[in-house]
C-alpha cells in the first residue's frame, strides 16, 4: 500500500476511534516492541485520549506487546519503562501469542478504574452496597467499560 493511502486510512480510523473514547473508563495503549513507529505513536494516542476521554485524567496503562519476539525487538524495556515513568503510567510487557502478562495488565487497569469508582462513590455519598431505592426496578448502572486501542 502506498504511504499516502495508508496515512489516509490511519486518519479515517483515528476519527472513528475518538468517538469511542468518551464512554470508556480505562484505556490500554499497546505498542509493538518490534516496531519503533508504534512506540512513537504512544504520545499521540495519549494526547488524543486527553482531548476526547470522559475526564482530564483517565485511567491508562501502557503495554509493549510481542514480548515473545525478543530477537526482533526495536524498543528496549528500559526505554519503554522510562516513557511510562515520565507519564506516570504503569507499564507491562505482554505477549498476546503466549498470554504473558495480559491478565496482569488488565487486572492493573481494572484496579485503577475500580479505585476511581470507589472514590467517586465515597465523595458522592451513594451507597457502596445494599439496595438503591432511588433506582427503577430494571435500571442498571454500567460500572466498567474497557476499550482496547492499538498504536500499530
Amino acid at each position: 500500500m502506498e504511504p499516502r493511502r495508508k496515512r489516509k486510512l490511519d486518519l479515517r480510523f483515528r476519527s472513528l476511534t475518538t468517538a469511542f473514547f468518551r464512554d470508556a473508563m480505562g484505556f490500554i495503549l499497546i505498542f509493538d516492541i518490534t516496531n519503533e513507529q508504534s512506540f512513537l505513536n504512544i504520545r499521540d494516542w495519549l494526547s488524543q485520549l486527553k482531548v476526547h476521554a470522559y475526564c482530564e485524567a483517565p485511567d491508562i496503562i501502557i503495554c509493549g506487546n510481542k514480548a515473545d519476539l525478543e530477537n526482533r525487538r526495536q524498543v528496549s524495556t528500559a526505554r519503554a519503562r522510562h516513557l511510562a515513568d515520565q507519564l506516570g503510567l504503569p507499564y507491562f510487557e505482554t505477549s498476546a501469542c503466549t498470554s504473558t502478562n495480559v491478565e496482569r495488565a488488565v487486572d492493573c487497569l481494572l484496579d485503577l478504574v475500580m479505585q476511581r469508582i470507589q472514590q467517586s462513590v465515597e465523595t458522592s455519598g451513594l451507597p457502596l452496597s445494599g439496595e438503591c431505592s432511588h433506582l427503577k426496578k430494571h435500571h442498571s448502572i454500567p460500572i466498567v467499560q474497557l476499550r482496547f486501542y492499538s498504536s500499530y
